[in-house]
């Protein structure tokens, strides 16, 4: 008698258990539509604005700093395009029969500046203490919403994998911000800085015009980009020391730019604040952007669920508290392809090579036509 009652005491525990991890599946599919939901409603709402950002359209943000002048050319200046195709640097043909509108290949100089300028680039940010890393191309999809992107958002620069949860990532931020997803750290440990390599992908939706001929908006390109993650009291100091950098290197290579504090209208959703520095570009007539750096302050670490423990006060024990992210570009290769093939060529065809580059171009000064021809 006691061992059939044991029995069927032990067969109501199994059904009850069954029963239990049926319930807690259920649960676990509803706290995940509850999470989605939350995120996306999440996604209408960005960040709050600095007090010292222009309120408005792009017209009105604030000139912080230029660096140079104008060149004044004494010839016709050549568009990007036209210099680099004399050149042998880019085959927009080839690009466009393989892969579409808005790709190229890179060949001969063009594929050795984009190495020098990669290799030149995270020299100079990890000489300035950032932890180099290469990422991976593909994301998932949570992870790039929670960084304040929209891959699901009509018209969307995103790319996003059919039947995954993959998406081509638009920008190194992007896994950078997810090394530390659902992380505690400590306050010692801050600042973390990172500088990626990585390609980028957009679909340039809505994208048009002149600006858009040549290697000005690409569907792929490749990017140098540096992030940090910080204490609250930390970044604007860090903001300040990105775009230091920025200006550093830009002003080594010879640009003339113009740093700009961007208007509300111009901020993304998690930037509290954002810089861009934009460069002269004489045959497209206007400056056009080549960097920026933001302080997104807690808007992706609360998504990513990024914290810290602040250092114990009189002995006791604090509270994790959300950090802050920040995040800017060191090189974003084509634009800087752009800036140097228009402002650095000569009357002949060629364009010096700056002097910061020429050590990654196995010392070549400057690019001539004649050695695209003596290589036909």
């Amino acid at each position: 008698m006691k061992g059939k009652m044991d029995k069927e005491k032990r067969d109501a525990l199994i059904e009850e258990g069954k029963a239990l991890k049926d319930e807690l599946a259920g649960l676990e599919q509803e706290l995940g539509a509850l999470e989605t939901t939350m995120q996306i409603e999440g996604q209408k709402i960005p960040n709050d604005t600095h007090p010292d950002v222009p309120i408005g359209g792009e017209e009105v943000a604030a000139l912080r700093r230029e660096v140079g002048a104008k060149r004044d050319f004494s010839f016709a200046v050549a568009n990007h395009v036209d210099v680099g195709e004399r050149l042998g640097m880019f085959d927009f043909e080839t690009g466009g029969k393989v892969c579409g509108s808005r790709f190229v290949y890179l060949t001969g100089a063009g594929a050795m500046l984009e190495l020098a300028l990669i290799n030149w680039a995270m020299q100079k940010v990890v000489a300035k203490g950032f932890k180099p890393m290469v990422v991976p191309d593909l994301v998932r999809q949570s992870t790039m919403e929670k960084c304040g992107f929209q891959p699901r958002a009509e018209n969307t620069q995103v790319y996003s994998i059919q039947d995954s949860e993959l998406c081509l990532a638009g920008t190194a931020e992007i896994l950078l911000g997810g090394v530390y997803m659902d992380e505690a750290l400590e306050e010692k440990q801050l600042p973390i800085k990172m500088a990626a390599f990585s390609h980028c992908f957009r679909t340039e939706a809505g994208a048009a015009g002149a600006a858009t001929r040549g290697m000005y908006r690409l569907h792929q390109f490749s990017k140098v980009e540096m992030f940090v993650v910080s204490t609250p009291e930390q970044s604007d100091a860090i903001h300040d020391e990105l775009i230091a950098i920025e200006e550093e290197m830009y002003d080594e290579l010879g640009f003339h730019f113009k740093v700009l504090d961007m208007s509300s209208e111009d901020l993304g959703a998690p930037a509290y604040r954002k810089f861009d520095i934009e460069a002269w570009m004489p045959a497209l007539e206007r400056y056009g952007e080549i960097s920026s750096a933001s302080n997104c302050t807690d808007y992706q670490a609360r998504r990513l669920n990024i914290k810290y423990r602040p250092n114990p006060v009189d002995g006791k024990k604090q509270p994790l508290t959300h950090c802050h992210t920040l995040n800017a570009t060191a090189c974003a290769v084509p634009r800087m392809i752009i800036t140097i093939l228009e402002n650095f060529q000569e009357e002949d065809g060629s364009v010096r090579v700056p002097e910061p580059l020429q050590p990654f171009m196995g010392g070549l000064k400057v690019l001539t036509p004649e050695d695209v021809a003596a290589k036909k």
